[in-house]
């Protein structure tokens, strides 16, 4: 009996030594795994904290104009930028040990475990913030034990690498609080109109219960169940000492003013520019689709909202909404590109194809200003004179014959100067202009100019007849307004990310492509359209409009069967305007005709309303102003019924002075001796 209880005392201890053995051996294991898990998580570092955003534009004066539009509202706030309350009764209530654990409250999951046996079922959740965030970065909201094991690996990582900070901030930023709103500002903004940061301690008490069940505890769900879920956070609150019985008290008695409504959807400003801009992120910033639609991005604009409002208001109040014609229309600062207001089309809702940029339309004469500079480079000076008369130019190398004509077929039949052409718009004079020059040197000159659309050499093309882009005229012009420097047109300003860094800015850098006394003597010279003294054998092409603007501009109009263009500029703004059928049709109705000139003039007036008037400043050097009789460009005399003061290029300013009416002053003289009264005694007596 002794022996079987001493070999029954030998087998116990030998078992027992085998668990203790086997227990550290599965300690031991436990230990490597653990530490080979930390290893693992340190080796693959911090895990990318960026979530899907809405992607914010904002106008010149940042202003909020408009977001991607995914569903979803997802905008992204720092932790100082959050109401202090919201943040602590979202500790409170979702994970009070939140700054005393490492992502795992083993406290609080015995506990869950304890309460989910006695009930015999899951009556208790124990996850901590960390673990929810590291679910809603990564993973998808499954219960399977290998959705549980990765998220436990991304709490570690989230823990290892991350502030509790940072953490809190980005859970608080991510969390669904319903309706399509996900993170506290896009929450905040949608249930109270408000930010994040202006939240009360009743408003950030009834937020904090949301995500528990946004469909239940919802207070635009159910007040009643929303109440109730705002005030055991509230007693929460008091528990963990972050507020007083009395705040308590105070926020729950509280009534609160509900929105319920998104209100950035109803943002849909410029919607035209917005999609350029967009076209912009993906065209020149090379970002993806997914970057510029979810990216969390902020895309400061170059969009000035009053004149944006300026220009589509004069569309809408000049074009007859029974008329099927379309507008695009560009308005630039010159200085430096920005544009300030863009028109692609009468409605985006029926028709996103934007005018303004997408379009290639032919010109007509608003092309003649690029020919004309190009002259200026080769000698020509606004005094310079053709014959505008009806002709058919012969080519010897196999080119058909080509007959221009005037609008209306008028001509001058005689000499006119290079400025009173350009007031008047006449072909004859344009098309000789381009070919003496060489068809190759308006492509050259265009190209200078900015413009990227392709010229046909041709001896039409004097007249516009290769299309070209809005905005690129816009651009082309700015280089007159300006004195000659390239400026690319500019949609966007600055772009940061979801976290506030910078990934693009403007450089404000502009070469110099065109001579400044050139430049500058080409805009005196498109202020004649505005100048009755150029009137010829036809009126100058702005005479229609002068009526309607009361300051210095420059500019010039075009037409062809199709189009209809009008192009000017003040030295704070250049505008650019296109009308036309998409289809190509005719534009026969006379008021069709009008529709760009006055869609021009008066968004002009009115953009620049309140804004100094300002004449356009000649160079310091390389000009030279005198008067000249705009008939012939000879120097003026007081004798000359019109004078006109022009600018040229030092050194070709004219030399020669008018005469014209000198003669007609002697012949009067004479006219008048001859008919002077004879007394009547030398009638009969003529030798007395």
């Amino acid at each position: 009996m002794e022996i079987m209880t001493d070999q029954g005392f030998r087998k116990t201890v030998k078992y027992l030594r085998a668990i203790i053995i086997i227990s550290l051996i599965g300690m031991i294991c436990m230990l490597i795994l653990f530490l080979g898990i930390l290893g693992y998580a340190r080796i693959l570092g911090a895990p990318p904290l960026a979530v899907s955003q809405s992607t914010l534009f904002f106008a010149d004066d940042g202003t909020l104009m408009g977001e991607s539009n995914s569903g979803q509202k997802r905008y992204w706030v720092g932790l100082k930028d959050i109401s202090p309350d919201l943040v602590n009764a979202t500790v409170s209530i979702e994970d009070k040990n939140f700054y005393e654990h490492h992502g795992f409250d083993y406290k609080r999951i015995a506990g869950a475990v304890i309460a989910d046996i006695q009930a015999f079922a899951k009556v208790q959740g124990a996850s901590t913030i960390t673990q929810q965030y590291a679910r809603n970065l990564f993973l998808e909201h499954d219960k399977t034990w290998k959705r549980k094991l990765t998220e436990a690996f991304y709490t570690i990582r989230l823990e290892m690498n991350y502030s509790k900070q940072e953490i809190l901030e980005g859970y608080i930023n991510t969390i669904y609080y319903g309706n399509g709103a996900y993170g506290v500002e896009a929450a905040s903004q949608y249930y109270f109109g408000k930010k994040a940061a202006d939240l009360t301690l009743a408003e950030a008490s009834m937020l904090a219960g949301i995500p528990k069940g946004p469909g239940i505890y919802s207070p635009l769900a159910s007040m009643e169940k929303a109440k109730s879920r705002q005030a055991i956070i509230l007693q929460s609150m008091v528990k963990n000492r972050y507020i007083s019985k009395k705040d308590a008290q105070t926020a729950a008695n509280q009534q609160l003013t509900l929105v319920g409504v998104h209100t950035t959807q109803k943002v849909k400003v410029a919607p035209y520019f917005q999609d350029a801009v967009k076209n912009a992120l993906k065209n020149q910033l090379h970002l993806d689709d997914r970057t510029i639609a979810l990216g969390g991005l902020k895309v400061f604009t170059t969009l000035n909202l009053k004149q944006q409002k300026a220009a589509e208001s004069q569309v809408n109040q000049y074009v007859a909404s029974t008329s099927d014609i379309q507008v695009g229309l560009v308005a630039m600062d010159p200085k430096n590109g920005y544009v300030r207001a863009m028109v692609g089309g009468r409605d985006y809702e029926k028709s996103p194809f934007n005018r303004a940029v997408q379009a290639v339309r032919q010109p007509g004469s608003t092309i003649k200003p690029l020919l004309y500079y190009a002259a200026l480079e080769q000698g020509f000076t606004p005094a310079s004179t053709m014959r505008s008369e009806f002709t058919t130019f012969h080519f010897d190398d196999g080119q058909a014959d080509y007959t221009p004509h005037n609008f209306n077929n008028k001509y001058a039949d005689g000499e006119v100067t290079l400025a009173q052409a350009l007031a008047v718009s006449d072909n004859i004079f344009a098309v000789k202009t381009h070919l003496f020059l060489g068809e190759e040197t308006l492509i050259g000159t265009a190209k200078k100019f900015g413009l990227s659309t392709k010229m046909a050499k041709v001896p039409s093309l004097a007249l516009g007849t290769s299309g070209v882009r809005v905005i690129e005229m816009a651009g082309a012009y700015s280089l007159l307004a300006n004195g000659g420097k390239r400026v690319t047109p500019t949609l966007i300003t600055r772009v940061e990310d979801y976290n506030g860094n910078v990934i693009f800015e403007k450089e404000n850098t502009a070469k110099k492509v065109l001579d400044p006394a050139k430049a500058f003597v080409m805009t005196q010279m498109l202020t004649g359209i505005f100048d009755s003294k150029l009137n010829g054998y036809a009126k100058v092409t702005g005479s229609t409009i002068i009526k309607n603007i009361t300051r210095p501009y420059a500019g010039k109009s075009g037409s062809t069967e199709t189009d209809s263009w009008m192009i000017g500029y003040s030295p704070q703004l250049v505008t650019a305007v296109w009308a036309g059928y998409d289809i190509g049709k005719p534009i026969e109705l006379t008021a069709e005709k009008t529709y760009a000139k006055n869609i021009w003039a008066n968004f002009m007036e009115e953009a620049l309303q309140g804004k100094p008037v300002k004449a356009f400043k000649p160079p310091k050097e390389g000009v030279v102003g005198v008067y000249v009789n705009p008939a012939n460009g000879k120097l003026a005399t007081k004798d000359c019924p019109v004078r006109r003061f022009t600018y040229f290029v030092a050194g070709t300013e004219p030399t020669e002075y008018c005469t014209d009416h000198l003669k007609n002053t002697d012949e009067s003289k004479k006219k008048k001796q001859e008919h002077k009264k004879v007394p009547w005694y030398k009638k009969i007596m003529p030798w007395g």
